[in-house]
């Protein structure tokens, strides 16, 4: 392709409403423009970009035994209804009428059109499994779209759905395309973690997510400093033993602590350590109050309480609702002769001695407390957030955290959707039987930007080969050379036979040139100047920087073994 001939509108200037590198970069670089807040228009290197994402994708998929479809982004709202998602699903979900009236819905997720579609298709097991993707656009109402294209309200995604007459066909097939996952996002050079998650408003169980190590993700992973286990912060276990202290148990007092809010507060007022103190906090778990007691030094994972509880949700109790059910402030909440609260405690409660917590009333807290002595919990469990140094709950190591971009997410929906969408098909006795279903997300214009934030420098972006727009950039220097002007396009012939190429032909300074390339991010650089008539010209490889000259008539072979070595 002639520069000259496409569309790269490179800038100068950094953005001012770009906070990232990604989206700095990919607008600095002409990859793409802001139509509205949260909303691009892809240009054509983008385009370039997405396409190679997307054959990566489709070969994987491929490989495992998914097969492509295309389904509609405008949405029935019937469908949704019959899920119960149209209720449930939020303010993200764009809503519409067409001329008669009729609701719909621009497609956030397509589980819904899917399972509509397999329930009227396949009636036998004889026509299981079976696993359907598609690539295309989806629109969800995000109520602050940010970081470019990490977080929009229109987005490509790949998302596909496996249908089952068994678990042990589910565990199969989930196991194929975590492989695929991991072998698409492997050559897309990036460095990721898949990690136990939580399924959230998809439902189901037995779920992980593929996460892109950066430091502006918006999720935390805790994973082993000496073994492959991750998991996202709010699903990984607490392994950790605690010691009771061998401390006599003594009276129950309660003190005075006077504008002692917080548990910092606290513990530097009585001058005792954070863990000496017990952290209450009201719930409402579905329609339940319950408190819920960690350690001074914890804080309470509300992923584990609803999980507990197998509830619907757990949110933390506002000040009105904590007033009204407690007769106290937030600050001052304790376990202490509550009554009609259910109370459960995490499994560092048990071994506090001598403890201190809030007495309900203002300014007050009670020292001495000792958990089954002076309250009573319903039951223990882990229900904090694992912390760095904490044992990796596999055994291995130690927990460090790391940031992360979710790219990819693959669930085991069950018959979440097939139960209340009449999903059956007939088993080998006749009999009708629930079809059990797989889920499998990849953000692909996602994975566009998570690329771009790792492979950067200072400079511009720096795609790996698989990826990107073009593999060799050529540049002549001066095209009124004649020289120049004749090895040029005869090295654009004859790179183009086995590279994409890439040849800047506008008329520009070599300066700005050179600028665009760096900014643009292609592997090789290919530079046409003074020694044109000599048959020779400059390489350089984008990701290290390393120059080379090279004769015009091995130029293939050169380009082909700086490649080889490049990521």
């Amino acid at each position: 392709m002639k520069q000259s001939m496409t569309l790269i509108p490179t800038m100068r200037e950094i953005p001012a409403d770009a906070d990232v590198k990604s989206h700095q970069l990919l607008l600095r670089a002409g990859f793409m423009r802001q139509n509205a807040s949260g909303v691009y228009s892809y240009m054509p290197l983008a385009k370039r970009v997405l396409t190679k994402i997307e054959a990566i994708v489709r070969e994987e998929l491929d490989k495992a035994g998914a097969v492509e479809l295309l389904m509609p982004a405008l949405q029935q709202a019937e469908l949704w209804q019959e899920s119960g998602r149209w209720y449930s699903y939020g303010p993200e979900l764009m809503r519409l009428k067409d001329r008669h009236e009729r609701e719909f819905a621009l497609g956030a997720t397509h589980e819904e059109v899917i399972t509509s579609l397999v329930r009227d298709e396949v009636k036998s097991y004889k026509r299981l499994p079976l696993t359907l993707y598609q690539i295309q656009t989806k629109f969800r109402d995000e109520k602050r779209p940010r970081f470019g294209l990490l977080r929009g309200r229109e987005f490509i995604m790949k998302d596909a759905y496996s249908f089952h007459s068994s678990k042990e066909s589910l565990d199969e097939v989930y196991e194929r395309i975590f492989k695929a996952y991991t072998a698409i996002f492997e050559r897309c050079g990036l460095n990721f973690r898949a990690v136990i998650a939580d399924s959230g408003a998809m439902g189901g169980k037995d779920t992980h997510e593929f996460m892109v190590l950066s430091d502006i993700g918006e999720d935390t992973i805790a994973y082993s400093d000496t073994s492959d286990y991750a998991a996202n912060i709010e699903m990984a276990p607490v392994v950790t033993r605690y010691e009771k202290s061998s401390e006599t148990p003594r009276e129950i007092e309660k003190v005075r602590t006077e504008n002692q809010k917080t548990i910092a507060e606290v513990a530097s007022f009585l001058k005792v350590d954070e863990q000496q103190c017990i952290k209450s906090l009201l719930f409402k778990v579905d329609d339940k109050n319950v408190l819920v007691l960690v350690r001074g030094d914890h804080e309470v994972n509300d992923i584990k309480l609803k999980n507990l509880f197998e509830a619907g949700s757990a949110e933390l109790a506002d000040a009105s609702e904590t007033a009204a059910i407690l007769g106290c402030e937030v600050g001052s909440i304790g376990p202490v002769g509550v009554k009609g609260v259910e109370i459960v405690a995490d499994h560092a409660i048990e071994s506090i001695v001598n403890g201190i917590c809030g007495a309900n009333e203002e300014d007050n807290h009670f020292i001495n407390v000792n958990p089954g002595k002076d309250f009573q919990v319903s039951q223990y469990a882990d229900l904090r957030f694992i912390q760095e140094g904490d044992p990796s709950p596999d055994g291995n190591g130690n927990i460090v955290f790391a940031k992360g971009i979710e790219v990819g997410h693959v669930f085991k929906l069950g018959t979440r959707y097939s139960e209340v969408m009449d999903a059956v098909y007939l088993d080998e006795n006749g009999r009708s039987q629930p079809i059990i279903m797989g889920c499998y997300g990849i953000g692909v214009s996602r994975t566009l930007a998570a690329i771009a934030e790792q492979f950067n420098d200072d400079k511009g972006l720096v795609w790996p080969k698989a990826v990107a727009p073009y593999q060799v950039h050529l540049i002549p220097v001066n095209l009124k050379d004649e020289a120049q002007a004749k090895l040029s396009e005869e090295l654009y012939e004859q790179l183009g036979q086995q590279f994409e190429v890439l040849l800047d032909d506008r008329q520009e300074r070599p300066g700005v040139k050179f600028a665009d390339s760096d900014l643009i991010g292609i592997p090789v650089r290919v530079t046409v100047g003074k020694k044109a008539a000599e048959g020779i010209v400059e390489l350089k490889v984008r990701a290290t920087g390393e120059v080379i000259e090279a004769e015009a008539s091995t130029l293939t072979e050169t380009i082909e073994e700086l490649l080889k070595k490049h990521k």
